[in-house]
């Protein structure tokens, strides 16, 4: 096998045209795998990524769908390298899913195409999907486990297909050792034709353009990308910029110990460096992070948001691998940052969501218009699970919880969302109950108040489940102990909490980590994640703003009065004298 790069000369406007198309056929592919895919996770949530590599597994373009998915790619084709060195072919499928070998975290399993062209590898078409059961010790989710093999199967670059000829006992063997093999086996038929699918664009583009154009393409594309960033970064006075000491609130065995989380930014000419030295060492759980795998892949992730966001910038940056390079992280091997093996590090959401919050508040002190306040920082992510006892067989449900965004320069926080590095969604609950022995009794909003400021932090969700049949439970959670931070006089926000049968007699208050929690039949499930932070001084938001926010339940008259100086009158409109007395 060679790789052979072709250069060649291209003029903007094909660059721009071929560019397009790179976007065009990564929504492409995320879309069949979504539409086609048989998990809730993946079909609803869009808990996948998908996208074009370069034979290197330098990215090209991505999906509108997960950063960590998506971000994750070139390393789980570096781990395929690894593996196969030279031995990948035309016609092979490759499975991939270590997550010391490139992969986010071991559910998240990657199908992965090569491209030839006259016999040469030009480049490779994948992605991820996050399945609903990977085989370890506790079906769907799980926390505190003793290693990585205890996670479930790893696929270290398994052929699926090995030169076209598919490999009937790998197949088997794969989902025969899963709890739910018909999802899993739909998910990974669902990625393997959207793999096929990029693979037959990326060939179209080589034909009506010719290999070189291309080739000189995607160079040119990274570059643009690299160039655009530290165009950014250099706009930034160099310095060290740290953020206050964070806390997550335990490893989901260790209770009441909680872990440090250290983050600074070295911000030198046009490069810039995360440095993690003095965070926690790592755990004995599988509260630990895959450095390439989702470390690297959130640090570039938040970057990017802050510096190249459309909302904050006049022109479109596209999200490759040119992104990658003016950025390092520094993470100690050993600690929760960069484990060593054969640490368990499945249960890395959340350290990756407070990750990209932590670089956002370093830079806030000197990008007060492009940070945020503390963001809600945290999926609580959940799965559910049981036997039917008609079939026998497992149902496994995985449940997003969004939370909120701090507030911004100009603009309040927003509610009710999966923020920062994951972008899921939630799933309809109508759909859920048909299928699922839970009913849904709140969904809503919190109705504690906005973190208060100049622009306000939004609010978090509350979600309380019912349960018709005895289920086991697994809770990957955090923020139960350190709230999201406020910048520039805004209030902090408010923690989460998990609460078993609220209001009642047998009320049980839950740790944020539980693995395997068995729930009765007939018990309630509360779920809270946190209000976001809000940013700048309250008594400075505009009064109309704050008389919205009474209209609208986000505060109440008396925060409206105590918390902003603004006095609304019985008959909800403000009181101006009094307020501009209040106020002064």
């Amino acid at each position: 096998m060679t790789n052979k790069t072709l250069t060649a000369e291209i003029d903007p406007v094909t660059l721009g045209v071929i560019a397009g198309s790179f976007n065009a056929i990564a929504k492409e592919m995320a879309l069949v795998l979504y539409r086609m895919a048989y998990s809730s996770i993946i079909r609803e949530s869009e808990d996948l990524g998908a996208g074009l590599f370069d034979p290197e597994g330098n990215e090209l373009c991505e999906s509108d769908s997960t950063p960590m998915h998506i971000g994750s790619l070139p390393g789980y084709i570096q781990g395929v390298r690894h593996f196969l060195g030279d031995d990948i072919n035309d016609g092979d499928i490759i499975l991939h899913n270590n997550p010391y070998y490139g992969a986010s975290h071991t559910p998240d399993l990657a199908i992965i195409l090569p491209i030839f062209h006259e016999g040469e590898l030009v480049g490779f078409a994948a992605n991820t999907g996050h399945v609903l059961d990977a085989g370890g010790m506790s079906p769907g989710l799980m926390v505190d486990v003793v290693d990585v093999y205890a996670e479930g199967k790893h696929y270290n670059a398994v052929k699926l297909y090995n030169k076209g000829v598919k490999n009937e006992d790998m197949w088997r063997h794969i989902f025969e050792n899963v709890r739910t093999p018909k999802e899993n086996k739909g998910d990974v038929e669902a990625m393997i034709a959207s793999a096929k699918l990029g693979k037959k664009r990326y060939l179209e583009l080589i034909e009506r353009y010719g290999r070189k154009t291309i080739q000189a393409a995607e160079k040119r594309w990274m570059d643009y990308s690299e160039e655009m960033l530290r165009k950014e970064i250099e706009k930034i006075p160099d310095g060290v910029y740290k953020a206050p000491t964070g806390w997550l609130d335990d490893d989901g065995r260790n209770y009441g110990e909680r872990l440090r989380i250290e983050t600074s930014v070295k911000v030198e000419g046009s490069s810039l460096t995360v440095d993690l030295t003095g965070s926690s060492d790592q755990v004995e759980t599988a509260y630990n992070v895959p450095y390439s795998g989702s470390t690297l892949p959130a640090t570039y992730t938040i970057v990017r948001a802050i510096l190249l966001d459309e909302a904050n910038s006049d022109v479109f940056i596209p999200q490759n691998s040119g992104i990658f390079k003016p950025i390092k992280v520094e993470a100690p091997y050993g600690s929760i940052w960069n484990p060593k093996p054969p640490a368990s590090c499945t249960a890395r959401i959340n350290q990756v969501q407070r990750l990209a919050d932590q670089i956002n508040l370093a830079l806030s002190e000197v990008l007060p218009d492009k940070t945020t306040a503390g963001n809600s920082a945290h999926v609580h992510f959940n799965s559910y699970a049981g036997v039917n006892d008609e079939s026998g067989n497992y149902w496994v449900y995985i449940e997003v919880n969004e939370g909120s965004y701090g507030g911004r320069y100009g603009k309040d926080g927003l509610d009710s969302v999966d923020n920062l590095v994951a972008n899921t969604r939630n799933n309809p609950i109508e759909e859920l109950e048909m299928r699922l022995p839970m009913r849904c009794t709140r969904y809503e909003l919190r109705d504690e108040g906005a973190a208060a400021g100049k622009w306000r932090g939004g609010k978090g969700i509350v979600r309380t489940w019912e349960f018709l049949s005895d289920t086991l439970f697994t809770g990957e959670g955090d923020r139960h102990t350190d709230p999201p931070r406020g910048v520039y006089g805004g209030q902090d926000g408010l923690t989460g909490a998990m609460t078993l049968n609220p209001n009642t007699e047998r009320e049980q208050s839950l740790h944020a980590k539980l693995t395997n929690f068995k729930i009765k039949k007939g018990d309630i499930l509360e779920i809270r994640t946190p209000n976001a932070a809000g940013y700048g001084n309250p008594l400075e938001r505009e009064i109309n703003q704050v008389l919205e926010d009474v209209l609208d339940d986000y505060i109440t008259v008396e925060q409206a009065k105590e918390v902003y100086g603004v006095v609304i009158k019985d008959d909800l409109t403000v009181d101006f004298e009094e307020t501009k007395e209040l106020r002064n």
